[in-house]
């Protein structure tokens, strides 16, 4: 039913290359926040992530933020994590989410909340990002929520979830790969490439193994302005992988804003020749301003529309 499949679903099935982005929500609850983030991103992007209390911090709720951004025009991802949440909380999200036309849904086990600001907050991590893929599978598939209970109405839902190409062990994280889509991701947004080289070996045993047969690999384009965020990430990010060269190349640049569109748009020409992916996620944190100019350079723009159904 035509309606149930989401813009990025359709995008995604008709061999369209996806452009996806990030949005922050706010440490408060001003929705113009939001509305003045879109406007950045209106008709550059195909879909946009709305995290969901990154790093612990608490914000405004991931699907409430993507329900007034959708309100606005834009095709939205919601992010669900395991660790504030148990399975109750999960599948209850997920039910609302869809009753919301919030159709793309992003499934993360989540930062530890020693991360965060709250030392009292406990972790619940009921499920992990396999487990709440399985569960959400189950509920779209089956119309069955965890507890065997069958749904009226069932969920329609495009289920996503996280790669690292860059942790180790290599092979325990390939294996978990291969794990989410056999268990029912249908599409997944990689860790921020810096180290190619790297990346291309990770696609490689992506192709060996036929994961990108089975599931829509989206990698991930990070793009940053100054020479203390990349030290920053390769110093103190787990699973991010910066080499000497990216940060001395940004060093050298005069103008590090200029140098930092180009660096993410070589980044993307050379992704995009790879075998396999089949779209890109950009996450300019707290750069949300410099989307457009990126797209553009990279002759990502216009966007494509969807066809009827």
């Amino acid at each position: 039913m035509a309606e149930y499949i989401s813009k990025l679903q359709q995008l995604l099935e008709e061999g369209e290359f996806v452009v996806c982005s990030e949005m922050g929500p706010p440490i408060g609850a001003d929705p113009d926040f939001i509305r003045k983030k879109a406007d950045f991103l209106k008709g550059y992007v195909d879909a946009v992530n709305i995290t969901d209390n990154q790093t612990a911090i608490v914000r405004m709720s991931s699907i409430a933020a993507a329900k007034i951004a959708a309100d606005e025009g834009l095709e939205m991802i919601i992010q669900a994590t395991g660790r504030d949440r148990n399975r109750i909380g999960i599948q209850s999200d997920l039910l609302g989410a869809s009753a919301l036309g919030l159709r793309n849904v992003l499934c993360l086990t989540g930062d530890h909340q020693c991360f965060g600001m709250d030392e009292g907050a406990k972790n619940v991590f009921d499920l992990d990002s396999v487990s709440m893929l399985s569960a959400a599978r189950s509920m779209v598939d089956d119309g069955i929520l965890l507890n065997g209970k069958e749904m009226d109405f069932p969920p329609k839902l495009f289920l996503g979830g996280a790669a690292n190409p860059f942790a180790d062990p290599f092979e325990l994280h390939m294996m978990k790969v291969e794990k989410k889509v056999e268990v029912g991701m249908e599409f997944i947004q990689t860790q921020a490439i810096y180290n190619l080289e790297k990346f291309d070996r990770w696609m490689e045993e992506v192709r060996r193994r036929g994961i990108h047969e089975k599931c829509y690999i989206m990698a991930g384009i990070l793009p940053t302005k100054s020479v203390k965020a990349l030290r920053m990430m390769k110093k103190h990010v787990a699973g991010m992988d910066v080499p000497d060269e990216i940060i001395e190349r940004m060093d050298r640049a005069e103008d590090k804003k200029e140098e930092g569109v180009r660096m993410a748009v070589d980044i993307i020409e050379h992704v995009r020749k790879i075998e396999g992916v089949r779209g890109i996620h950009l996450m300019p944190v707290a750069w949300e301003e410099i989307t457009p100019r990126v797209v553009e350079e990279a002759g990502l723009y216009p966007r494509p529309e969807v066809s009827e159904r």
